[in-house]
């Protein structure tokens, strides 16, 4: 069983187990001898968000890899996507990722991409995990000559920005319109107001002055009040927000509505199907998707193929079906035929190809998907009790699903990076749902509390 890493990698607050410089430089040392394994001249890329702590953890990462006799080179501050492109493209043997994503700023994480790009697996994390532990990790280091080099990569922002304008189809231009752009003072700092520019938008821009402590905080995807603010006060066409490490989207319309990942999902979900383009007519979200989104699709002959939270994932099971259109509700949003993973800025771009493509508002676009009322409660519990355990919540549950029947659905799960128990309730009627995810809330913490007493 894995013990440090969680859906998205190593997370928690930073300067505490396991986020500290001497587990972090351990961590180093056991995902350098993990890849030397895999290949013979390793040589790892480092990249992080603007988190104060993120200079105190590249340099630990770096000195355990390079005391094991790997090379390192540092990428500075760069979306999570931007690291597991040029992972790829500079031909990597692997990218790390310093980043606790939409995280207030105290915390930090580390993630890790393959050469391929993509996230590593979860026998893979597993490995690592017993590399890390094993007594004798920092035993016969290399010496002299066999000791490791770390250097800086100074371009790039250039190559991803490059990259991403590409994907831009050529014959499209974004002359004359307008946008809000808000990158929640996180990785996309200087590269989202590059691309956009330079494709010929007229950019306004929030969430671009940076000081370590203010990532996330009251902007970007997880609060985009601001931008809506804004959206509205420019006379904007839409507005786009990122997370921290930018590989997440949510959209503001140019009424100040806000537009989700499903949404998203849909927009371009029918559009892909109606081109051809949408692989076996799949999209692939999560348990948490809106039921909305796959009433949307199926109108033109698509489907939702349903996974649990993560993008990791959502990745996965798009790898082994072979489908190219997935994400979550939350903004990950993953094009497989361009990216190995969510990217913001990568999906905005599709956003915004139709959006000129076919000179539709936001708005218009948003409207091909309604959404179900969906209530969403998180539960801070001590313990993350299997829901086998607690007998009296399962048949509340069962209990209230049976009443819901075929128009709505209740999910109860446990959050992978928190002390959370995360409740949704969807159906068609707002204060029947509420009032069952209040109902829930209280049981859940009633029962988490009876089954702690009795252990």
């Amino acid at each position: 069983m894995k013990k440090l890493f969680g859906t998205d990698g190593l997370r928690g607050q930073a300067n505490v187990y396991p986020i500290s410089p001497d587990l972090v430089l351990k961590l180093g040392q056991a995902i350098g001898l993990f890849f030397k394994e895999k290949h013979p001249h390793p040589r790892i890329l480092i990249g992080k968000d603007t988190r104060l702590s993120g200079y105190m953890l590249e340099q630990a990462l770096a000195s355990g890899i390079c005391s094991v006799g790997v090379d390192a080179q540092f990428l500075g501050p760069l979306p999570t996507p931007g690291i597991a492109y040029l992972t790829r493209g500079l031909r990597a043997s692997a990218g790390i990722v310093i980043s606790a994503s939409h995280n207030p700023y105290q915390d930090n994480g580390i993630k890790i991409f393959s050469a391929n790009g993509y996230k590593l697996p979860d026998d893979a994390e597993e490995r690592l995990e017993t590399l890390l532990h094993h007594p004798g990790l920092g035993d016969s280091l290399p010496v002299d000559d066999a000791i490791g080099r770390a250097k800086r990569i100074d371009d790039a922002i250039g190559q991803y920005a490059v990259y991403l304008k590409e994907q831009f189809p050529k014959h499209l231009t974004l002359d004359g319109l307008r946008l809000v752009i808000d990158c929640a003072n996180g990785a996309s700092y200087k590269v989202a107001p590059k691309v956009f520019t330079e494709l010929g938008a007229e950019c306004f821009l929030l969430g671009v002055e940076p000081n370590g402590t203010n990532i996330n905080d009251g902007c970007g995807a997880l609060h985009p009040q601001r931008l809506a603010e804004k959206v509205k006060l420019y006379k904007a066409d839409l507005g786009l927000a990122f997370d921290g490490d930018a590989d997440r989207l949510v959209i503001v319309d140019e009424h100040g509505a806000l537009v989700d990942g499903d949404e998203i999902l849909a927009i371009c979900g029918i559009q892909m199907m109606r081109q051809g383009k949408l692989r076996h007519g799949t999209v692939v979200s999560t348990v948490m998707s809106n039921m909305g989104l796959e009433i949307a699709l199926g109108r033109v002959g698509a489907k939702v193929k349903r996974t649990k939270v993560g993008d990791r994932y959502v990745m996965e099971e798009m790898l082994k079906g072979d489908f190219n259109l997935g994400g979550e509700q939350s903004g990950h949003l993953i094009f497989r035929d361009s990216a190995t993973t969510g990217d913001g800025i990568l999906a905005a771009l599709h956003v915004l190809e139709i959006v000129v493509g076919e000179q539709k508002s936001m708005s218009t676009l948003k409207g091909c998907m309604e959404r179900l009322p969906q209530v969403l409660k998180n539960i801070r519990v001590s313990e993350k009790v299997p829901l086998d355990q607690l007998p009296a919540l399962g048949k509340l549950i069962e209990k209230m699903e049976n009443k819901l029947g075929n128009t709505g659905r209740i999910l109860f799960r446990y959050s992978g990076t928190e002390s959370l128990a995360r409740i949704m309730v969807e159906g068609q009627n707002t204060d029947e749902i509420e009032a069952m995810a209040a109902e829930l809330t209280h049981e859940t913490s009633q029962a988490i509390a009876k089954y702690k007493g009795s252990t």
